[in-house]
């Protein structure tokens, strides 16, 4: 290839580049008639996941003590008073053991891996039907009595960006990546069927043959 040949390649190469990434420009500008941009404010009503390293937690704190009160006035009714759950509302307490078991109890004490899930799933989502309107210290304070009913913690602990660090929840290690793209790879087709892979329908016997077709005796309707 000459050179001149090479330059111009390369020219439409580099106009090709601008006029993509124009029109990338011109698509992230565009207003199509509806909505807004979001405020700062709005989106941080919408950023409050919390981490299991706990980076999200809001300030505040709340005891033991204090978290029974919210969890009896706000929790109980659905939850049940020691967790047990009440009709169908998800049991959070005890199941310890259970996971390896033909009917596994998974509860914050048996099953969850990190705090952070009990603390973010509470915070954004309970109580059911009034979600969000616990404040920052009754929601440290509830998540620590359902600690507390987990046998997690005393009836001293006070939940805090601090103490939330130091917790350790029974089931951390019995979690682990999707392995089977590795585990199950000698088991994989390298050659699936994409297309008219069932057999065609044949019929192999017919119900007069094999003498299963009932015998209607009954008289018909309005004949007897």
């Amino acid at each position: 290839m000459s050179k001149w040949v090479s330059a111009l390649a390369l020219s439409f190469a580099l106009a090709a580049g601008a006029a993509l990434a124009q029109t990338a420009k011109d698509q992230s500008k565009r207003n199509y008639g509806i909505g807004r941009e979001a405020t700062p404010a709005e989106i941080a009503g919408w950023d409050i996941d919390v981490r299991a390293d706990g980076q999200g937690l809001p300030p505040g704190q709340g005891s033991v003590k204090a978290g029974e009160e919210v969890y009896m006035n706000r929790c109980a009714a659905c939850h049940g008073e020691f967790g047990e759950s009440a009709g169908r509302w998800p049991q959070l307490a005890q199941g310890k053991g259970t996971l390896s078991s033909n009917d596994p109890v998974k509860t914050v004490g048996s099953y969850f891996p990190y705090a952070s899930s009990v603390f973010d799933y509470v915070r954004r989502a309970m109580p059911f039907g009034d979600a969000q309107s616990l404040s920052n210290d009754e929601l440290y304070a509830v998540v620590a009595y359902v600690l507390y009913l987990n046998d997690l913690v005393d009836d001293k602990f006070v939940l805090s960006k601090d103490s939330f660090a130091k917790l350790k929840m029974p089931n951390a290690s019995g979690f682990y990546d999707d392995d089977r793209q590795t585990t199950e790879k000698a088991f994989w087709n390298p050659h699936p069927c994409m297309s008219s892979c069932r057999p065609p329908v044949t019929i192999t016997k017919r119900a007069r043959v094999i003498d299963v077709t009932p015998d209607d005796k009954r008289p018909k309707a309005g004949l007897e």
